[in-house]
């Protein structure tokens, strides 16, 4: 593994462990065995650490749901597949951490966000559009306003106004959200593929 990928996978893991704001330059280099030098050849600073940290995020989430669209038997199963793993990757997320990045480094967080959305909404209105052509999903749904309803309403599940993390856990929030999607979605042979295989949210394989 080259050195700037050893950097962003270890910063990745301290940030999600305790936070952005408590950990320092001087925590990551020790981390890492190297001096903060080093570091400092590989990033600009925090912020430009922070900045790269999330573009490699986007890029092992566009990667792994790639893999799932590329795999899956049908679109339900594809959606299924998609939703099981964000549910993982959120429950990664600490409210420290989505706090941090909020707060003290916005451009980060409205970037990741923007990148994040494009991609979403491309991949969901994909979707969409596969499950109507195998008359899973309801032939008459505007794929277009659908997708970008899913991508407006992830939006709350990290909003922590919305719904604050001492009261809900992500991971539980995004199951009920996609299950709240999926009901709105199919179609009766749908329901029956459904039914037929048994498909639970929290039990779908990637």
């Amino acid at each position: 593994m080259e050195t700037i990928d050893k950097i962003l996978v270890k910063s990745e893991a301290l940030f999600l462990r305790y936070g952005i704001r408590s950990i320092t330059m001087d925590d990551i280099a020790r981390e890492l065995g190297i001096s903060k030098k080093t570091l400092y050849h590989f990033v600009d600073n925090k912020a430009d650490l922070i900045h790269k940290v999330l573009l490699q995020f986007i890029e092992e989430e566009r990667r792994v749901i790639l893999e799932i669209t590329q795999s899956s038997g049908n679109a339900i199963e594809e959606m299924l597949r998609i939703g099981r793993y964000i549910t993982q990757v959120l429950r990664k997320l600490t409210p420290t951490t989505l706090f941090d990045l909020q707060k003290y480094y916005p451009d980060s967080w409205q970037m990741i966000r923007a990148l994040n959305q494009e991609h979403i909404y491309g991949v969901i209105k994909n979707n969409l559009e596969q499950g109507i052509e195998q008359e899973l999903y309801r032939h008459n749904l505007n794929t277009d306003i659908i997708a970008r309803l899913y991508v407006g309403k992830s939006h709350y599940l990290v909003d922590e106004e919305f719904f604050p993390l001492r009261n809900y856990e992500r991971g539980q929030l995004y199951l009920e959200f996609i299950l709240y999607h999926m009901h709105g979605i199919l179609s009766d042979k749908g329901r029956e593929w459904i039914r037929t295989n048994h498909c639970e949210l929290s039990k779908s394989k990637n």
